[in-house]
């Protein structure tokens, strides 16, 4: 019979016999999941985020398009993350945000809408490249990481069922997703619904776009449980003029959430705005 020193010797023996024949199991694992990648990657190789070169690995840029990304860094309007030239002192508002005040708390974009990052854009909304989402996600989280810090819940600017259909994914619900993700948040995409079937923004003047989205938006009734007094994180891939996530916020503090903050992948700067989208470059 063994004694109670002796078992536990025996147990110490069997769970490093155990751990010695796992390490082995384990490893043989991971060769295969490394060797299973590669015909993947030869037959779906990675492209540049913006040209569709070659590229070492996916959701990276290029040599040639990376310079021509502008990321958008502080100093900035702390409401609007507009971008100023130089340090204004700490609260001090941008032109926007005096002159017509949001209904949410504060807007961050990644990267200004131009060159590459509008053809990222372009591509995760109408040629179906939603491998860009996560990548664009990430870069989402460095320019908004005080939103999700204090952020309860995400929510993506929804679309009309019959544009869903049409398209068959929501850009913006694919870039909500992987914040949520990314940030350990909850996921509610369907905390607010589209119930107007709106014109394309594109070709819309800054009046029209508003008057297209004016009460387009609602949250259903069972979804306000979801936001109630609850701090929301609102994605969309570019803010433009403003005028869907305003509404959209509108929407959400009529449904009963706490505060709204805006994060979008890409941003219209002030006097970039052209009608027909075609003219920034």
């Amino acid at each position: 019979m063994l004694s109670k020193g002796n078992s536990i010797s025996v147990g110490v023996a069997l769970a490093r016999t155990i751990h010695q024949v796992a390490d082995p199991i384990m490893e043989i694992k991971g060769l295969a999941r490394t060797a299973l990648k590669w015909p993947a990657r030869f037959l779906f190789p990675p492209v540049c985020a913006g040209c569709r070169r070659y590229v070492s690995q996916p959701g990276v840029l290029c040599g040639q398009c990376w310079p021509k990304l502008r990321l958008l860094e502080r100093p900035w309007c702390p409401v609007m993350g507009t971008p100023f030239s130089h340090e204004m002192g700490e609260g001090f508002l941008s032109a926007e945000a005096i002159a017509d005040p949001p209904p949410f708390q504060r807007a961050r974009a990644a990267v200004a809408y131009t060159g590459v990052a509008r053809q990222m854009v372009q591509g995760l909304k109408y040629q179906d490249r939603t491998d860009l989402a996560p990548w664009m996600a990430r870069w989402m989280m460095r320019a908004g990481a005080e939103l999700v810090a204090d952020a309860d819940v995400v929510v993506p600017v929804p679309l009309h069922w019959r544009r869903f259909f049409q398209r068959k994914f929501n850009q913006s619900a694919e870039l909500a997703r992987a914040v949520s993700s990314l940030g350990g948040l909850p996921f509610a995409p369907a905390a607010v619904r589209r119930v107007k079937l709106t014109r394309q923004q594109v070709g819309l003047e800054r009046k029209e776009r508003e008057e297209n989205v004016r009460a387009a938006f609602r949250v259903p009734v069972e979804a306000e449980i979801e936001i109630a007094g609850r701090r929301v994180l609102l994605v969309d891939d570019v803010y433009t003029t403003g005028a869907t996530v305003r509404a959209v916020a509108k929407a959400l503090e009529k449904g009963g959430a706490g505060a709204v903050d805006v994060l979008t992948f890409a941003r219209v700067l002030p006097g970039d705005f052209r009608p027909d989208d075609s003219a920034i470059i």
